[in-house]
């Protein structure tokens, strides 16, 4: 009697250790592969601390990553995009009806410190020399995401398709992209600002959140190409635009304003954690989280 006493007396005291109900689930987070550093250095494992649950998440361009939930490739509790396009694709599904802002950011022209080219990009950076002129350098490596599974990929064209208008550079984006899905620029978005700290890719587009994440050089952009200002989106923004092959169809995709949307898909394994991690990203703790990284507050309301 004495040691089955012991050992229930354990199993209680291992039960109470464990915390609320979301004891030792594991919440399955999918998000736009920029945000690798905030989710999984910072929200993600902050949370389930608190909620006593096991925190995985997966990053990757948020359009493949909304086509693989929509195929039933993959489950997530939460899905966080940037921009209202991948969440549409669920919308549109049937698997999503909600999705909140939760951050935003700006497009930045990120270099390496390790390129040949690091002082030029410097004094660009200074207002010495036009941006796009140290871009044009010969032997200037560029990199970039797939268009076609990336909003980032998209975003790079569309801030160089404005530019060609906001300095009356008719042709740039053609000069510095080559043809819209370059192989010798695209890259996996986990792996592109990665291989520009290494040194093997001289410059980037990217988003300034995951750019100060990796405490990478940077030039700022003004907000007319920069898409960072709602504002822009209808009168200005609305003016680039390109059209891709997406599963045997064509598309016509234009640029948004670069903020981040949490949903939890209708097929959620874990809906009641889902919802609690996303009012989780609304809160205050999570957005001095979000802030610290290099990543504004939330611009707009509820999608849709």
């Amino acid at each position: 009697m004495g040691h089955k006493y012991r050992q229930l007396l354990f199993a209680l005291m291992a039960l109470a250790t464990m915390g609320p109900a979301f004891a030792q689930t594991r919440l399955l987070i999918a998000y736009a592969g920029s945000m690798g550093a905030v989710m999984d250095q910072g929200l993600g494992p902050t949370f389930c601390r608190l909620h006593h649950c096991i925190y995985e998440g997966q990053g990757q361009g948020a359009y493949g990553l909304a086509h693989r939930i929509v195929a039933h490739a993959l489950t997530t509790d939460v899905f966080i995009s940037i921009t209202a396009g991948p969440y549409n694709i669920l919308k549109h599904a049937g698997l999503a009806s909600k999705a909140y802002p939760v951050a935003s950011t700006q497009m930045v022209i990120a270099y390496s410190p390790k390129s040949p080219y690091a002082s030029a990009f410097a004094r660009a950076a200074r207002g010495r020399v036009p941006w796009y002129q140290v871009l044009r350098k010969p032997g200037v490596t560029f990199g970039r995401t797939d268009p076609t599974t990336d909003p980032q990929g998209q975003n790079i064209v569309f801030t160089l398709q404005l530019a060609e208008r906001y300095y009356h550079k008719p042709g740039l984006a053609r000069e510095i992209l080559g043809r819209l899905r370059n192989p010798r620029q695209i890259f996996s978005e986990p792996s592109l600002l990665a291989r520009l700290q290494a040194g093997e890719l001289a410059a980037s587009l990217s988003y300034l959140s995951a750019v100060r994440s990796l405490h990478l050089p940077y030039i700022t952009l003004p907000p007319e190409i920069n898409l960072s200002d709602p504002h822009f989106a209808q009168s200005w923004y609305n003016k680039a635009h390109m059209r891709l092959m997406i599963h045997g169809h064509k598309h016509t995709f234009r640029p948004e304003a670069l903020v981040f949307y949490a949903t939890v898909p209708h097929d959620a394994p874990h809906p009641r954690l889902g919802r609690a991690f996303v009012r989780f990203l609304e809160s205050a703790r999570a957005q001095r989280m979000f802030h610290a990284m290099g990543y504004d507050g939330p611009r707009g309301g509820a999608l849709p």
